[in-house]
């Protein structure tokens, strides 16, 4: 254990006091520098057993003391507690997607982006980017299959130049856009990201409130292109 609290100490920059020993330093850390302790040691990828929680014993814990935090669903880390129901849909939506090969890499970026929302170190810019990527990879085969670098961006053009191509699963009155909705909640991903290009007047990041956001718009989106409610018409 002693050498294993040694690297754990180097690998969150922390210098244990000249009498104290590195186990000792990390026993005597409280409250966010112990969550990175946790975290560090959970995400350990160890071939003697250390890294993970596999048996849910800190996962109970942490849900019998009604912790802010709890241990992801791969067992490798911490992340913030929400309502199960909406943190399952997500889940639901990333395993679809990683069942449906037309959907890309959509599951990875979704879990990524998850993972960058809620992780015990959010990442609002990484989240906002990776929510957009998976998007862009649940809907390639629909929107541009013939476009091998097509965008969010070239997608929404897309749509707004050939409109009868495609439909979705919901009942749409005469006369309406059925893509207008699918097309909406685009718009809003893609105009949302503050940080995409540099520009002359100063670059202004994402918010976390607006990652979240993303992610949640994002897991929406590739359900629909996953699941085929969105498709090209004949």
């Amino acid at each position: 254990m002693d050498e294993e609290a040694v690297d754990v100490c180097l690998r969150l920059r922390l210098v244990p006091g000249p009498y104290e020993s590195a186990k000792s330093a990390l026993l005597s850390l409280d409250d966010m520098a112990l969550l990175d302790v946790v975290d560090t040691i959970l995400g350990w990828e160890d071939t003697e057993g250390m890294g993970g929680d596999f048996e849910g014993r800190l996962a109970r814990l942490l849900d019998h003391a009604g912790s802010v935090y709890r241990v992801n669903d791969t067992g490798d880390g911490l992340e913030e507690r929400i309502t199960p129901t909406i943190r399952d849909a997500v889940r639901h939506t990333v395993a679809e997607a990683d069942a449906r090969p037309t959907a890309g890499s959509a599951a990875e970026h979704l879990a990524i982006a998850w993972q960058a929302a809620y992780g015990l170190h959010p990442d609002p810019g990484k989240a906002y980017g990776e929510a957009i990527k998976a998007v862009e990879s649940a809907a390639h085969a629909v929107i541009q299959p013939n476009h091998a670098r097509a965008t969010l961006g070239t997608m929404l053009g897309e749509i707004g130049n050939a409109r009868a191509k495609f439909t979705t699963a919901i009942s749409t009155s005469a006369g309406k856009d059925p893509i207008a909705p699918v097309e909406a909640m685009m718009r809003a991903l893609w105009d949302g990201q503050t940080s995409r290009h540099g520009k002359q007047t100063g670059t202004v990041p994402e918010t976390l409130d607006a990652a979240r956001a993303s992610v949640h718009l994002a897991a929406a989106l590739v359900q629909w292109f996953a699941s085929g409610a969105v498709a090209r018409t004949p």
